[in-house]
């Protein structure tokens, strides 16, 4: 006899429009965490990596990798939403509103905004708004993504057609809680690039790249409880279209933006993710490179940082200068573009130039 005690993952039709959901294990970060997504990552932030320059320039101690958390918080709802995933499609209006810093404790709850259908009847799309907390129930992240899931039966139209609207941009978060920011020691930072120095329609093509290897994502899966089956069961895959295991958009995402420390060293916070696509898939392999476009320059009511809109295009196997165009007249995607980000970053202005 089958026990009924074991979670097969949830289909298309197991969701409901408006449904709420409280996700499992609460996460409590500790310096292993932060430590281990370097290792993974090649992360070379600083206000992430030091103490001494986080307190400088106004914290308590070094907040985490905003992908980091991200990443700690997606894993949350994976087992919920996506566990029986074909793949993770895309984000939108996500924010970051406060930092968090290793001892707190992370917990998610997410509400269905969105059923679609696929025409083919043997998927569907879920739409999701995701949303972590500290310790003291404080917002610390905010995420809309959609995912598409297996059906359960194909022969069954459920007509579902609910898609939500989702803003192009993220709105601007006043009361984001990032210190005022007195000085910025350029040497210890490795840049020297501020706010000024970069201009609407700029491209800067990132050089370096990074091979992901097999034992990278999972280990990386494993760091974030990201227990979807099309990350972690190779024998599963090995029937599937793709033939492998899939890599974790997001773990693109993060080696992305360890390339882009090269030109971008100064952008040390992620304010927010306006809208990504995970165009192409990416396995064990491939090496990853990318490149940013300016394309909005936003000034704040302060004169300590400013925000900067990029688009940063994730490629495999193709390096930025190979790359012109990541659609075609079609605008269909280039089959070595494999991230597609729309996000805003913080960035120290001139007058706190040490």
């Amino acid at each position: 006899m089958n026990s009924s005690k074991i979670n097969p993952g949830r289909y298309f039709e197991d969701f409901s429009l408006n449904e709420k959901i409280i996700h499992a294990l609460p996460r409590t970060i500790s310096e292993g965490d932060v430590s281990f997504y370097i290792a993974l990552t090649g992360s070379r932030f600083a206000l992430h990596s030091s103490d001494i320059l986080a307190r400088e320039m106004g914290y308590e101690s070094r907040p985490i990798d905003d992908f980091l958390l991200f990443h700690l918080a997606f894993g949350k709802s994976v087992n919920d939403v996506s566990l029986n995933a074909i793949a993770n499609l895309g984000y939108a209006e996500v924010s970051f509103p406060r930092p968090c810093y290793v001892g707190d404790t992370i917990s998610m709850k997410s509400t269905v905004i969105g059923l679609k259908e696929n025409s083919n009847g043997k998927s569907g799309n879920i739409y999701v708004l995701s949303e972590g907390y500290n310790q003291f129930g404080k917002l610390i992240l905010s995420l809309k993504r959609w995912v598409m899931v297996h059906k359960r039966n194909h022969n069954v139209s459920s007509g579902l057609k609910e898609i939500p609207e989702l803003a192009d941009s993220t709105s601007i978060i006043d009361d984001i809680e990032i210190p005022p920011i007195k000085k910025i020691d350029t040497q210890q930072t490795g840049s020297h690039f501020f706010w000024e120095d970069y201009e609407i329609g700029e491209r800067l093509d990132h050089p370096e790249g990074i091979t992901i290897d097999d034992s990278d994502h999972t280990l990386a899966t494993k760091l974030y409880q990201n227990n979807a089956k099309l990350h972690f069961d190779n024998h599963m895959m090995q029937s599937s279209k793709m033939g492998q295991r899939l890599i974790y958009g997001g773990h693109i995402i993060s080696i992305c933006r360890s390339n882009s420390f090269n030109g971008l060293g100064n952008a040390q916070w992620i304010y927010a993710i306006n809208a990504g696509v995970h165009a192409n898939p990416t396995f064990s392999g491939d090496t990853i490179y990318c490149y940013n476009e300016v394309l909005d320059k936003i000034e704040l009511e302060r004169e300590d940082i400013g925000l900067m809109r990029l688009r940063m295009v994730g490629l495999k196997n193709m390096t930025p200068a190979e790359m012109t165009q990541p659609k075609d007249e079609a605008n269909k995607y280039h089959s070595s573009v494999v991230l597609d980000l729309d996000y805003t970053v913080a960035i120290p202005r001139k007058n706190v130039k040490s």
